[in-house]
């Protein structure tokens, strides 16, 4: 068996390790070409196929119930079988789209196969025994990195030959329509961001950071400055006067508690586990076991007694979902009410789960738009951009643009749940906090998506008109009016589709036949 199959196989299970990795977006087209690149010792291909993947997938993201195509399977598949072939971006995405929705097939069925660990997880529940449901969580977060490295390795073992022989006899007129077809794909991925934040109050700040690329050529990076700095200014609100400085000051000062059972380390623990909190997502209690894993350093310190720690180790195996990228507001804040409730006979504890319930939908959407909508399409533009000419900082920037911000505020959001409690989340509607967050993120999410199409679809028609020696392309007529109209134009046809919930898996075909036909036809190029 090959040393190089095998290195592949096991990038392959890091990725879909995304789960014990607190969604840190390792997982990502842009992070594993690189990585393949480098085994296959071609780590500028590496670089360039996975920006080119990002792109197509860039849209593909797991919120609620929406299951995306494998990105991680279909990524490092298809970026590894072009490399060895020698074809290419074009043939990676021939590979990589396919691959992508079987393997989704699996992955979704597994989910639903983890619904059946349901009873079981209840069942210790029931014994107090925490432990149990510690390892049961793991070891099902375990199934899929496990399963789909061995699908992933089976496949290079078995197919890789064969797959470069099929490779070889393509000819150049089916890789130049798929290399067109690739570079309409990328329409998907703007569309679905869209479809998250665009609407009638941010529109048009999506067309001025499209005009911005159009016309005055500047780079996503840029666009992406000036978009903190417009965000900055219209979210920015009337100072407050020394008196209601005052009360917002008291008001943010955390409840007394008459004693504290829990220390700094154990809220640094629950902060970590929740890095932990999707290893066994399924379709029945979603996060549920994830939020119990979290906590359960907090419950161990305050529960002695089985009757006491099983009563809470159900409390938190009833349904959860929310944005993970905020779950530890909600943990800290978990933690204290628990420490209250061992302190104090007359705690309601059904005000844990209802407080619990209250919070998961605001913060699922206050957090999905910043990091989604914003910090992730930033992160994506500014790693893209660069990684597309082959620059190994692209996915370096793509990393730490993402993850900076997002550690520090996960990690100090659970301090600030368990601190503050409910009185910070009071304050925070008091003075509109969420609600500017929100739309200053949609402002600076959506200024970076109008710069997309202009700078990252590489579409245009070769059609001309009138006699050879003065004939004048239609592509040059429609620069005079509108730089880069058709990769704006394609982009709201896929946005009109998404929002008529036509499925990604039919756009991406319908995409990739319109560019092939495209073409063929010499219609496109």
């Amino acid at each position: 068996m090959s040393l190089t199959y095998i290195l592949i196989a096991l990038i392959a299970v890091f990725g879909h390790s995304e789960d014990f990795l607190g969604t840190t977006l390792l997982s990502r087209p842009l992070v594993l070409g690189p990585l393949v690149g480098l085994v296959l010792g071609d780590l500028t291909q590496g670089v360039m196929i996975g920006a080119t993947l990002e792109l197509i997938f860039m849209g593909n993201i797991k919120v609620g119930a929406a299951i995306p195509p494998d990105v991680v399977t279909g990524g490092v598949l298809g970026t590894a079988f072009a490399i060895i072939s020698g074809k290419g971006p074009a043939i990676a995405l021939a590979i990589a789209v396919p691959v992508s929705i079987l393997a989704e097939m699996v992955i979704s069925g597994l989910f639903v196969l983890r619904a059946m660990l349901n009873k079981k997880f209840d069942k210790y529940a029931e014994d107090g025994n925490y432990n149990g449901i510690q390892q049961l969580h793991i070891l099902s977060g375990l199934l899929r990195p496990l399963l789909m490295g061995a699908i992933i390795l089976l496949t290079l073992q078995l197919g890789a030959e064969a797959m470069k022989t099929f490779l070889d006899m393509i000819p150049k007129w089916v890789q130049s329509g798929l290399q067109v077809a690739g570079n309409m794909l990328p329409a998907l991925g703007f569309a679905l961001l869209m479809n998250l934040m665009f609407n009638k109050k941010v529109a048009p700040y999506f067309f001025l950071g499209f005009m911005l690329a159009a016309y005055l050529k500047l780079p996503v990076i840029a666009i992406g400055g000036l978009g903190v700095i417009i965000a900055l200014i219209v979210t920015q609100v009337t100072p407050k006067g020394p008196a209601d400085d005052d009360e917002f000051e008291r008001d943010a000062d955390p409840p007394l508690r008459p004693i504290q059972k829990l220390n700094k380390r154990d809220i640094r623990n629950i902060f970590l586990r929740s890095l932990v909190l999707e290893a066994n997502f399924n379709f029945e209690t979603w996060q549920n076991t994830g939020f119990a894993f979290a906590v359960i350093p907090a419950l161990k310190k305050l529960y002695t007694t089985k009757e006491a720690m099983a009563a809470a180790l159900k409390r938190h195996l009833t349904f959860f979902n929310t944005s993970p990228y905020g779950s530890t507001l909600i943990l800290g804040i978990t933690a204290a009410m628990e420490e209250q409730n061992s302190l104090d006979a007359d705690f309601d504890e059904e005000s844990i789960n209802s407080v619990k319930l209250g919070l998961m939908g605001p913060l699922a959407g206050v957090f999905d738009s910043l990091f989604w909508g914003t910090f992730k399409v930033i992160a994506a533009g500014v790693g893209t951009s660069l990684a597309i000419k082959g620059n190994l900082m692209g996915p370096v920037l793509f990393i730490l643009i993402f993850n900076v911000p997002h550690l520090l505020l996960r990690y100090n959001l659970t301090f600030i749940g368990y601190n503050a409690g409910t009185k910070f989340l009071q304050n925070l509607a008091k003075n509109n906090v969420m609600d500017r967050l929100t739309k200053g993120a949609s402002i600076l999410g959506l200024m970076v998506v109008g710069a997309m199409p202009a700078t990252l679809i590489a579409i245009n028609t070769p059609i001309t008109f009138g006699s050879a020696k003065s004939a004048i392309t239609l592509q040059s007529v429609l620069d005079q009016i509108v730089p880069s109209i058709i990769p704006l134009g394609l982009t709201f046809l896929v946005y009109f589709f998404v929002g008529k919930q036509v499925k990604t898996t039919y756009l991406l075909l319908g995409l990739l036949v319109l560019g092939f036909v495209g073409s063929m036809i010499h219609v496109f190029a």
